[in-house]
């Protein structure tokens, strides 16, 4: 059990620390000022940090957690083990939680990033 915490633990750093510094790719011709691009783009990433990844993750880690714990408490009692079950299911919902938390606030950083270059002017392609 302490193994898979570890585990969760270190996907939840991995993933909280990367989608900060996202950097779409921008159509070059809709670039005037490069200097003023890389301002508009450092800008924009540090309003997508406001959005904590982390916190989303985190979240997902807890929720998957308690509905792995409770669906391997029940699989678990009928062979006669459900503290056994719902470890084993607290871990692989949470690592679950971890994943799927991650993204959405990965994904929503990203979309902030995208949007606010987009509402200067710039044509976003990814």
């Amino acid at each position: 059990m302490r193994k898979q915490l570890v585990v969760i633990a270190y996907l939840l750093l991995v993933v909280t620390s990367s989608c900060a510094t996202y950097r779409p790719i921008v159509d070059q011709r809709s670039i005037r000022d490069v200097q003023q691009y890389q301002f508009d783009l450092a800008e924009c990433q540090s309003y997508a940090q406001q959005i904590d990844a982390g916190a989303s993750a985190g979240a997902g880690m807890i929720t998957g957690a308690a509905i792995g714990a409770g669906l391997g408490a029940i699989v678990g009692a009928f062979f006669g083990r459900a503290g056994d079950g719902a470890a084993m299911g607290a871990a692989l919902g949470g690592a679950q939680g971890v994943t799927q938390g991650a993204a959405y606030g990965a994904a929503t950083q990203r979309d902030i990033v995208i949007r606010c270059l987009q509402g200067r002017g710039y044509t976003v392609l990814y």
